[in-house]
């Protein structure tokens, strides 16, 4: 799948590339996330990653593809703010150091192979500290028997959430949209806080 983004990041403009999300806006309008250390975890087109830094934040973006990486650096400097943009790869992180007050992902974690979402969580987890605040978006639905085997790799299944971050995170289901005749058939957006201990 890299080679997709890299085409589609280099050479095209992805369906997505749309802005800052609107759940990251309100939160941040609201005051409920305040201005601290943030990386967004897949950072594709950067608009999250700029909103943040215009709001205060000091910005990591990280992202497989180069292109991405690219692109989110020329944006940046057309819009004159300062990201720390890194390639990496969430399932086995070898660039990102240090923990960080707000995490960021749009479609990411649902976009890896159910396989690769507990080593996400082991390569995610260490960038938290007590507090930190995960803002998480995903295509979120049980797959009729038909669509199982395309979109396994595209969707949560209602619960897999909780199942991978509970332990570590109290979770508020902060949106939840079902679409029952087009695609995605279902999104939701997540907002957790990490616990200070857990066992």
């Amino acid at each position: 799948m890299k080679w997709f983004y890299e085409i589609l990041y280099g050479r095209l403009r992805a369906p997505w590339d749309i802005g800052a999300r609107k759940e990251l806006v309100a939160l941040v309008a609201s005051g409920r996330l305040k201005p601290g250390r943030a990386i967004d975890l897949g950072s594709g087109t950067a608009s999250n990653c700029i909103f943040l830094a215009q709001n205060g934040f000091d910005v990591t973006g990280v992202d497989f593809a180069h292109a991405a990486i690219e692109l989110g650096r020329k944006r940046a400097r057309a819009a004159s703010v300062n990201v720390n943009f890194i390639v990496d790869d969430l399932t086995h992180l070898q660039n990102v150091r240090g923990t960080f007050d707000l995490l960021v992902d749009y479609g990411t974690l649902d976009d890896l192979a159910p396989k690769n979402r507990a080593l996400y969580l082991q390569n995610v987890l260490p960038l938290t500290h007590a507090r930190s605040q995960f803002l998480l978006y995903c295509f979120e639905w049980t797959p009729r028997w038909y669509e199982r085997p395309f979109f396994s790799n595209l969707a949560m299944l209602p619960g897999e959430v909780e199942q991978h971050f509970e332990k570590f995170f109290v979770i508020e289901k902060i949106a939840a949209r079902q679409n029952a005749r087009g695609f995605p058939r279902g999104e939701a957006v997540y907002l957790m806080t990490k616990k200070g201990e857990f066992k």
